[in-house]
Order: C-alpha cells, then sequence, then structure tokens
C-alpha cells in the first residue's frame, strides 16, 4: 500500500544538497574492489540430529536415509538391514563465504537449510561436514548447534504457527578453516583495481589523483580498471595500504531509479530536465449496478419473472491545477520542488517522469526495479 509521501527519498537528497559541502568525496578503498581480494563460495552436505521429532521421514527423503546408516557404518554401528524409523534427523546443505586471506584455523559462519521435508531444524546439532570450494578440495570443517531464530508450533488440529523459516538457521563460528588460498600479494609487481560502479570519468579521477601523489604508478585502462604499480623500495602490501586512503570525486551518471511496487523515486544530483510543462488531474468513473425484477401482469398465462440490468454510470474529473513550468536545465532541487507543487502521489510522479522522459525532456536513463 502506498503511504501519500511526497518523494520521500528524492526530498532526502534535496535536504542533503543544502547542507553537503558542493565536492563529496570518497575513499578508493570505497569505490574500488582489487583483483584477488575477495570471499569465496563454500558449500557441503551433512545432516543434523537432535531434533524434537521435526526432522525428515526416512520415507520420503532416501538420502537421509542413506547418509544416517553411512555415518552409523563408520562409527562401527550396521543398521543396514534395520527398519529405522525415526524423525529426529534431518538432512541439510551447509553453505559459508571464505574471507580473503583467512588463515587456517580462523573461524567462520555457516548457515544450514534443510534439504528434505523437515519442519525445523531448531535445537539441532550439525556434525562434521567439510566445506568443498569450486575446485572441490575441501577448505573448511563446520559443526555446531543450529539456531533459526523463528518460533514455530502445532496443535493437535493441525493448525500452526510460525514466525521466521524454521527450516534455514546459522551457526556463529560454526566451521574451522582448514587450507588457505594461496593468493601472495606481497610479492606482486601489478594490481588492477575493479570499480564498483564503471565509469569513465571516475576511473580517470582516480588514476589522477594516485599519479599526484606517486608520479607514474597508476595506469587506467578502462572505465573499470585502475591498474597501479609500487614505486621502487616499497612492497605491494604497503603501496595499497597507502592508495586505498586516497580520496577521490567519483562521477554518477544521470540515472532516476524507480520501485513501482513500493511507490519509490530516487534520483541522481546529474537529472536535468528540458523546458516542459506539466499538469496532472485524476479522471474517476463509477458504475453502480441496481437490477430490477420485471413480473407479468395479474393472470397473465404469458411471460415470465426476469431480472432487469440498469446501470448507473458517472464520471467524476478532477478539476485541472495550472499547468508548472520547468525550465530547461533545472536541477534536481528544482524539478522536485515542482513535482511536490502537483500535489500528486508516488505513483502519479512515476507516470510523469516517464511521461516527461517519453517527451524527450528528461535527461536521464530511467530504471525500473
Amino acid at each position: 500500500m502506498l503511504r501519500p509521501l511526497r518523494l520521500f527519498v528524492a526530498a532526502l537528497l534535496v535536504a542533503g544538497l543544502s547542507t553537503a559541502p558542493a565536492f563529496a568525496k570518497s575513499r578508493i578503498k570505497d569505490i574500488v574492489e582489487f583483483e584477488g581480494v575477495r570471499e569465496n563460495m563454500l558449500v557441503g552436505y551433512g545432516i543434523v540430529v537432535g531434533l524434537n521429532g521435526t526432522g525428515d521421514a526416512l520415507r520420503n527423503a532416501p538420502m537421509t536415509k542413506q547418509s544416517l546408516e553411512a555415518m552409523l557404518e563408520r562409527l562401527g554401528v550396521n543398521t543396514r538391514d534395520a527398519n529405522l524409523n525415526t524423525k529426529n534427523v534431518a538432512a541439510v546443505m551447509v553453505t559459508a563465504r571464505l574471507p580473503a586471506f583467512a588463515a587456517a584455523g580462523s573461524q567462520i559462519d555457516v548457515n544450514v537449510s534443510a534439504l528434505g521435508d523437515s519442519k525445523s531444524l531448531l535445537g539441532g546439532t550439525l556434525l562434521v561436514t567439510p566445506l568443498l570450494g569450486a575446485d572441490g578440495q575441501a577448505y573448511a570443517v563446520a559443526q555446531g548447534t543450529v539456531q533459526t531464530g523463528s518460533v514455530s508450533a502445532s496443535g493437535a488440529s493441525g493448525t500452526t504457527v510460525s514466525k521466521g523459516v524454521p527450516t534455514a538457521g546459522r551457526i556463529a563460528s560454526g566451521a574451522v578453516v582448514e587450507r588457505e588460498i594461496g593468493f601472495q600479494l606481497a610479492s606482486m609487481n601489478q594490481l588492477r583495481m575493479t570499480l564498483r560502479n564503471p565509469d569513465f570519468t571516475t576511473a580517470r579521477r582516480i588514476a589522477d589523483v594516485i599519479n599526484t601523489r606517486y608520479p607514474g604508478a597508476a595506469l587506467a585502462e578502462n572505465p573499470t580498471i585502475v591498474a597501479i604499480r609500487p614505486l621502487p623500495g616499497q612492497d605491494m602490501m604497503s603501496f595499497v595500504a597507502q592508495v586505498e586512503n586516497l580520496s577521490v570525486e567519483p562521477d554518477a551518471p544521470a540515472k532516476v531509479v524507480i520501485d513501482e511496487v513500493a511507490g519509490v523515486i530516487v534520483m541522481g544530483e546529474n537529472v536535468r530536465i528540458s523546458t516542459v510543462a506539466i499538469q496532472q488531474g485524476n479522471l474517476t468513473i463509477t458504475v453502480q449496478e441496481s437490477p430490477a425484477v420485471s413480473q407479468p401482469a395479474p393472470f397473465s398465462r404469458t411471460g415470465e419473472t426476469t431480472v432487469v440490468p440498469q446501470s448507473a454510470v458517472s464520471v467524476e474529473e478532477e478539476t485541472g491545477r495550472q499547468f508548472l513550468t520547468v525550465r530547461s536545465g533545472a536541477s534536481l532541487a528544482t524539478l522536485v520542488a515542482g513535482l511536490n507543487a502537483l500535489g500528486v502521489t508516488p505513483r502519479d510522479m512515476i507516470s510523469i517522469l516517464q511521461t516527461i522522459k517519453a517527451a524527450g525532456a528528461l535527461q536521464a536513463d530511467i530504471e525500473v526495479m
């Protein structure tokens, strides 16, 4: 449901324009990613035990039964021919992110998600589960008590109440890193930085800022990549630590982002409008049905009782407001103030902006989410 706001987010931007400095600079470390310095995805298959009757039904989850039998067999218990009928075990998928430069012995968080038809993982214990990387090698081992952060209850009549997702949980510091990723940053003679928002101007500014402090150390290869080389006598680690704290003013293209579901509009400060006149009005059409009954005359042998539809159609048009004229080259603040002057809802403002774009008067890209 849309709230009767007036471009809430955009208004915040306008308010910020009057108090923020003319040039807002950011640290290089906040707008780029360093090549090779990234997380790696890990995944594993395991079983959770100790559930209070909320686990997988072994008849419906053959993988759970096979995993349980294989685990018990490794522990010296043979259950191959036994009729297992427990519901305290669940098959799960375990995922984690291995941070860059994670050392052997360090701990990372893991996420646990049910794979079968279990009702809840609350209170269960994940048994030793190897976590594999994309190369098939085990980089960590997970084990621990699953915390779901959810509540669920059910009655004998079948009524259930739940809050959150009880079939997915998390184990804080639940995995121990067993293998390190070989990435020798200190011995590298060149490192590439990747812009999170590729832009020609921003890449050029980053290279200029670095070269001003360290002449000849940076080269903007394209809108996404800026390559850096440490100065003679410096290793890459210490050079990156100095470069990432330099400040630069990032540039951004003019863009209007629209979320039609939530009725949110966000406009960048570079959005400009050509001269255009805007008028908005609402048209309401009401159709009211009043069925009537038609009966034949008394003692008539012909005719029958029928229902005769009667419709009343009315049209209400809101009195038009005067045209709003936005001058050529109007800034974001002027555009927002003008749209607010029309007194329309966010949904109407979305239509107005799209219409202005269709008329060729909006000098920005529109992205609809």
